[in-house]
């Protein structure tokens, strides 16, 4: 491979690094150069397969909408280590996929269990719950006012809020929910000791032994679930999912219950990351908390740059399925590609001033809710989750600082905020 194409390997151990998602600090800065000198170059590192790197936001747009020539399903659709995927592989019987879920699929497949549930996401249906999750958000608030003046924002807060709305949309009892949240945390963030069991990146048999131990806990949880619904189904998503038909015949066990991890776990981590994210920037400047505060309108802005800043999806892996040229690279058949939205959605040709967190922008072009075909199923019911919240917090907060040091989670494909703690006065 030429020389140009190389990208430097200390870039490239930052990339591969869960640590430098949580510090962030030399990640972003690393990534703002790739941008300038090398908006798409090729990563060559131990304990990984080669792969390119995107990291221009018009780049990373116009690939997730090639979804014909960029596949999701050819290869791992997340950075995973080498060892990570033969092992996965090799428990699969050699798939590279230890679930199937819509973001791990292809058409003509993705659009037929798109349809499942499409419906229950749509703008109007997602509106038609307003009421529900605003009784939600203000408990959950009540919940924090009555930690007097401090809290971790995160642990104490954020976490339960849009996991108890899922929960509910789905059909889990909330007695189950402490149990949901152990799962979708260590799911998302097994390379964290924290949140996980801390399984590194480098070791990557382990990791993925740690992956179908917990997918093993999920199908535990929902199979008995989903029996239960195909006897009696209820006016719930899983009662959906479990009585779902594809191609004239019942969805099978295994595909059912990837539907469900993903919706408990997908919807439920991006939003609370977003929702801690959006806060500790607010917490960072009160110019703009001033703001909200006198003009709620602003909100459904805070909304989307929150999302932008906090990026809870770092990236997604894509396989090209022909020889393609891309910004003069060559990229070949069968090649892995790191769609960067950690740096699309910094990008200095797609947002004016990226490294400022400021509420009125013109646009809201975060590539975190994707493209086309793969745009995020979720993504109306997310954005209204934050809306509502933000609402009636704002309504009622007077004040709001950093009491500590946040953190990030070490995690390099989806992270955020795991410890936001704030003092705060309520109204």
């Amino acid at each position: 491979m030429p020389e140009a194409e190389k990208i430097p390997q200390r870039l490239g151990r930052l990339i591969t690094s869960p640590k430098a998602y949580a510090r962030q600090k030399s990640l972003l800065a690393g990534l703002r150069w790739l941008r300038t000198n090398m908006p798409l170059g090729r990563i060559e590192v131990e304990d990984f397969d080669p792969f390119w790197v995107m990291t221009k936001h018009a780049d990373v747009v116009e690939t997730i909408r090639r979804h014909d020539l960029f596949h999701n399903g050819d290869r791992a659709h997340t950075l995973v280590p080498r060892a990570s995927d033969d092992m996965a592989r090799t428990l699969t019987g050699g798939s590279p996929h230890p679930i199937r879920t819509l973001v791990h699929m292809d058409e003509p497949d993705h659009s037929k269990y798109r349809q499942v549930t499409q419906s229950w996401f749509t703008q109007q249906r997602v509106q038609s719950l307003e009421n529900r999750i605003r009784s939600i958000a203000r408990a959950s608030i009540d919940r924090m006012a009555e930690r007097s003046s401090a809290c971790d924002f995160v642990r104490e807060v954020a976490i339960h809020y849009p996991l108890h709305v899922l929960m509910q949309i789905l059909g889990v009892p909330e007695e189950d929910e402490p149990h949901m949240l152990k799962l979708t945390q260590e799911l998302f963030a097994s390379e964290d000791g924290d949140l996980g069991r801390g399984a590194a990146a480098g070791d990557g048999a382990r990791h993925a032994k740690e992956l179908f131990r917990l997918l093993g806990e999920f199908q535990a949880y929902f199979v008995p679930l989903m029996e239960r619904r195909r006897r009696n189904p209820t006016d719930d998503l899983a009662s959906v999912i479990a009585n779902a038909r594809i191609d004239a015949e019942p969805i099978n066990f295994f595909e059912a219950v990837s539907y469900y991890v993903i919706i408990a776990a997908a919807g439920h981590d991006t939003t609370s990351s977003s929702i801690s994210g959006g806060l500790w920037a607010l917490c960072e400047n009160m110019e703009q908390f001033h703001e909200l505060r006198d003009d709620a309108g602003l909100i459904p802005r805070l909304v989307e740059e929150a999302v932008r800043w906090t990026t809870p999806v770092h990236h997604v892996m894509r396989t090209a399925t022909a020889d393609v040229e891309l910004r003069g690279r060559r990229i070949s058949k069968g090649d892995w590609l790191m769609l960067c939205y950690l740096s699309a959605n910094r990008d200095e040709e797609a947002f004016d001033q990226p490294d400022r967190f400021l509420l009125r922008r013109n646009t809201s072009r975060s590539a975190v809710f994707g493209q086309g075909i793969h745009a995020c199923l979720g993504q109306h019911l997310a954005r209204l989750e934050m809306r509502i919240f933000f609402e009636e917090l704002l309504g009622r907060l007077a004040w709001i600082e950093l009491a500590g040091k946040p953190r990030r989670s070490a995690s390099i494909f989806i992270g955020g905020p795991k410890s936001l703690p704030i003092r705060f006065k309520m109204n």
